[in-house]
C-alpha cells in the first residue's frame, strides 16, 4: 500500500514542484537547528578530482552548483530542442503571445531590483535573479488546481517558463562569465567538433555525446563560462532522430526527468535553501537586496507577463489562450514570479558573500511563497467550474 501511495504521488504533475518545497523547507529546519554546523561543514567539504596536480578541486556547493545543475541545463536543453523542432515553439504564431511575456516578465523584474540597488556597487550585480521562472515549482502549483485551469492556460505558462529560461541561459552566458582562459575554449571545440558529428550522422549510441559533453563540461569550467552552458550546448548535440528513424533524444529526456525532478532539483534546493534566521533581522526583510529580489518576482514578473500580454491582446497581435480570462492570465503572471532554483542558482553566481547570500536567500523565498499563494488563490478562483470561458 505505502508503495503504490508513492507510486500515485510521483506520477501526480504536482510532485515535482511539493518535492522541491519540502526540500526547500528541510534546508531551512536544518540551517536553523542545532544540525547546522555540520550542514555547512558538509557543503564546504573540499572535493578534488586531480592527476599531477592538475584537475577540479572545489567545495560540495559547487560540485552540485557547478556540476549537478549541468544535468539540469542539458534537460532544458534537450525539452527546448524538442520545443523547437516539433513542438510548441516550431509555429512562430504560437510563441508571440508568451515569447513576449517572457520578455516582459524578465525585463521588469530586473528594473525593480536596479531600482532598489541603483548606485550600490556591491549589491546591483544581482539584477538577473528575479527574473527568471521556477518551472518544475509555477507548473507544480497550476497542476495543484487539476481540471479547473483551462489546459492552454498549462500550455502558456510551460512556453513562457522554457522562453524564460532559454533568457536566463543567455544572461549567465553574457554577463556572468568570469575571466576567460581562451585556451581552454579552444580545447572545447574538440569535444564540439564529436558532438556535431554524432549529431549530424544521426548516432544511435548515446553514450560518446555524453562521454564527450562530460569533457566539455571540464573544458568549458575551466576556461572561466560557466560550465552549467556546457550542459545546454550538448543537450542542442544529441540526435533528434537517429539512422533506424528512432530519436536518442526523447530516450534520453525521458530517462533523465525523474532523476532531474525528483533528485537533482531538490538536493540543489536543500543545498542552496537554507537560510540562516537566526542573524535576520525584520528590517532585513527591507533592505535592498531582499526587498529588489521579492519586489522583481511578485510585482515585476506580474506587471511584465500581464502587461506585456494585456498590450498584445488589445492591439490585436495575439489572442488568450483558449477558454481563458483574464482573472486567467493575472493567476499565471503571478505563478511566474516563482523564481525559486533558477533565482538562487542566479544569486549563486552573483555574490560569494555568505550574508549577502542570505539576504537573496530571504527574499527569494519570500518572494516565491507570495507569488505561488497569490496565483494559486486567484486561478482558483477565476476556475469556478472545469473550463471557465473566455471574456476577451
Amino acid at each position: 500500500m505505502l508503495l503504490r501511495a508513492f507510486d500515485r504521488f510521483f506520477r501526480h504533475e504536482a510532485a515535482g514542484g511539493i518535492l522541491l518545497m519540502l526540500s526547500a523547507v528541510a534546508a531551512m529546519a536544518v540551517a536553523n537547528s542545532g544540525l547546522s554546523g555540520g550542514y555547512n561543514s558538509v557543503l564546504s567539504s573540499v572535493f578534488s578530482l586531480t592527476i599531477n596536480g592538475e584537475g577540479l578541486s572545489k567545495p560540495l556547493i559547487l560540485w552540485i552548483n557547478d556540476g549537478l545543475m549541468a544535468v539540469f541545463f542539458f534537460l532544458i536543453g534537450m525539452e527546448l530542442k524538442r520545443e523547437i523542432r516539433e513542438g510548441k515553439l516550431k509555429n512562430p504564431r504560437n510563441v508571440i503571445l508568451p515569447g513576449m511575456a517572457a520578455v516582459g516578465g524578465m525585463a521588469v523584474p530586473a528594473l525593480i531590483y536596479i531600482a532598489f540597488n541603483y548606485g550600490d556597487p556591491e549589491t546591483i550585480n544581482g539584477w538577473a535573479i528575479p527574473a527568471a521562472t521556477d518551472i518544475a515549482f509555477a507548473l507544480g502549483v497550476l497542476a495543484l488546481l487539476g481540471k479547473r485551469a483551462p489546459v492552454s492556460l498549462k500550455v502558456f505558462l510551460l512556453t513562457l517558463a522554457i522562453l524564460d529560461d532559454l533568457g536566463a541561459i543567455l544572461i549567465i552566458a553574457f554577463f556572468y562569465t568570469a575571466e576567460l582562459k581562451i585556451d581552454y575554449l579552444y580545447l572545447a571545440l574538440l569535444p564540439l567538433a564529436g558532438l556535431a558529428y554524432q549529431n549530424f550522422t544521426g548516432a544511435h549510441r548515446i553514450a560518446p555525446s555524453i562521454l564527450l559533453g562530460a569533457i566539455l563540461w571540464f573544458l568549458v569550467l575551466k576556461s572561466g563560462v560557466h560550465a552549467t552552458l556546457a550542459g545546454v550546448i550538448t543537450a542542442f548535440f544529441i540526435p533528434l532522430t537517429d539512422k533506424y528513424g528512432k530519436s536518442p533524444l526523447h530516450s534520453l529526456e525521458r530517462a533523465l526527468t525523474p532523476y532531474v525532478l525528483y533528485l537533482i532539483v531538490p538536493i540543489f534546493a536543500f543545498a542552496n535553501a537554507g537560510v540562516d534566521l537566526s542573524s535576520i533581522r525584520v528590517a532585513d526583510l527591507f533592505s535592498s537586496v531582499p526587498l529588489g529580489i521579492s519586489g522583481g518576482l511578485v510585482i515585476g514578473k506580474l506587471v511584465g507577463v500581464f502587461g506585456m500580454t494585456y498590450l498584445l491582446v488589445k492591439l490585436g497581435v495575439a489572442r488568450l489562450p483558449e477558454h481563458a480570462n483574464w482573472l486567467h492570465i493575472f493567476g499565471v503572471s503571478m505563478l511566474a514570479g516563482i523564481g525559486f532554483t533558477m533565482s538562487l542558482f542566479i544569486g549563486g553566481l552573483s555574490f560569494e558573500s555568505p550574508e549577502v547570500m542570505n539576504l537573496v536567500r530571504l527574499g527569494v523565498l519570500t518572494g516565491s511563497v507570495i507569488a505561488a499563494i497569490t496565483g494559486y488563490t486567484v486561478l482558483y478562483l477565476a476556475s469556478s467550474k472545469p473550463e471557465a470561458q473566455s471574456t476577451d
